[in-house]
């Protein structure tokens, strides 16, 4: 199945949080961002700074940022938590938002692969009710918070809906 703008969000299955509470599915009526990343991804160290202050502007209008760390390069899951942890802290001290690893793959599988977006960074925007609003890189997910912000004014929070 592909996954394109209107379809229904895949399942998150992560078993490994590294920040925030886990999870476990999309609640209606809040706005999603979910970012693909690595900490070899230089693009990714800006795109995660934006999302941080994304999150921080759109947080009491329902807007939940998850990033994912994708593609780490490490033996063992346990080796990609160390890595993913000092880098963190290295990097983003003051992360606001989840953060989960996807050493299994398994959001690659749900998520990246048939989107046919298997780079990264990527960004996916999640509506209210749950359905893909957006495919893309981070830089434009502002952009498209701010139309659907404008297309919304009269929407109780500001951020998207379904059309």
């Amino acid at each position: 199945m592909v996954l394109q703008m209107g379809s229904p969000a895949p399942s998150i299955k992560m078993e490994d949080w590294l920040r925030g509470e886990p999870l476990v599915n999309f609640q209606p009526g809040k706005v999603y961002i979910v970012e693909f990343w690595a900490t070899w991804c230089e693009l990714c160290i800006a795109e995660m700074l934006d999302l941080m202050r994304l999150q921080e502007k759109y947080r009491d209008s329902g807007l939940e940022v998850v990033g994912v760390a994708a593609n780490e390069d490490a033996p063992t899951a346990v080796e990609a938590r160390t890595k993913l942890d000092a880098w963190l802290a290295e990097k983003c001290p003051d992360l606001n938002h989840r953060i989960a690893s996807d050493f299994t793959g398994e959001m690659k599988k749900l998520w990246r692969e048939p989107s046919f977006c298997v780079g990264i960074p990527t960004s996916f925007v999640v509506d209210r009710d749950s359905c893909i609003a957006f495919i893309g890189r981070a830089v434009e997910t502002r952009h498209v918070l701010h139309r659907c912000r404008a297309r919304d004014r009269g929407a109780r929070s500001g951020l998207m809906t379904s059309q």
